[in-house]
């Protein structure tokens, strides 16, 4: 088995309101079956217009306590925390919390960087990844991911993640099927999708490269090994989870 990872070249800086999906077909050579494309977030969200300006932002007693704590700027902390239910550590430089959505991040991904020219305004995560996600695979005829660089608990750096996920199984369920020897699998879940997001991160970048969209090709046989599950599913339940 083999996977290729082709960086799309040709995507032009992205506005509110472009139709991301006609951008991506017209840098794309003609899908095939086992075809996916990932897409970075960013992208999706300067579509969506998910920008914040900062000079609108009036900082709650909250927010003015928390970025005392973590000498953030009061604006920023604010609209961090309306994006978050619950902060999870706020120490100086550090905002960890949960978003809204369930993920697990710093600052809850919101980001200044390649968000464009001119100060003062950054840029959310998109409002429902998993719902962008499918618009963009309904018009492209693909599976789709949305990814992010996320870092981890315990491990330095950050490695590309599926925050949305459309046409694939997101969660490949192998429990009760035979490993090597014969021996039935009881608890092996893998994450389909976020390890195609760290590998479409490869070729992505991460600074001033302008390749946010990956085709990645050679994934019709892991594709085939469950029903379609979006990113949402990879998200453990609060109950379940051992560590918040």
């Amino acid at each position: 088995m083999s996977v290729e990872l082709l960086a799309l070249s040709g995507i032009p800086i992205v506005e509110p309101g472009d139709d991301l999906a006609a951008l991506i077909r017209a840098a794309a050579p003609p899908f095939a079956p086992g075809d996916a494309i990932v897409v970075a977030q960013k992208i999706v969200s300067k579509a969506e217009g998910r920008f914040v300006d900062l000079a609108s932002v009036a900082p709650t007693q909250r927010a003015l306590r928390i970025a005392a704590e973590t000498d953030k700027d009061p604006r920023l902390v604010h609209v961090i925390l309306s994006e978050s239910e619950r902060v999870l550590r706020a120490v100086k430089g550090v905002l960890i919390v949960v978003h809204r959505r369930g993920y697990v991040l710093a600052n809850a991904g919101v980001d200044a960087s390649n968000v464009g020219e001119g100060d003062g305004r950054v840029l959310l995560l998109p409002e429902d990844p998993d719902a962008s996600a499918a618009r963009l695979s309904t018009a492209l005829g693909v599976p789709v991911i949305v990814n992010d660089s996320l870092g981890r608990a315990w491990r330095n750096g950050t490695v590309g993640t599926a925050l949305g996920a459309s046409g694939l199984p997101s969660l490949l369920d192998l429990r009760g099927k035979p490993d090597l020897f014969g021996r039935t699998l009881r608890a092996t879940e893998i994450g389909l999708a976020d390890e195609i997001a760290a590998a479409a991160s490869l070729v992505q970048g991460q600074a001033a490269e302008g390749t946010p969209v990956v085709l990645v090709r050679g994934l019709a046989k892991l594709l085939s090994k469950g029903p379609p599950r979006a990113a949402n599913s990879l998200i453990r339940p609060r109950e379940n989870d051992l560590f918040l």
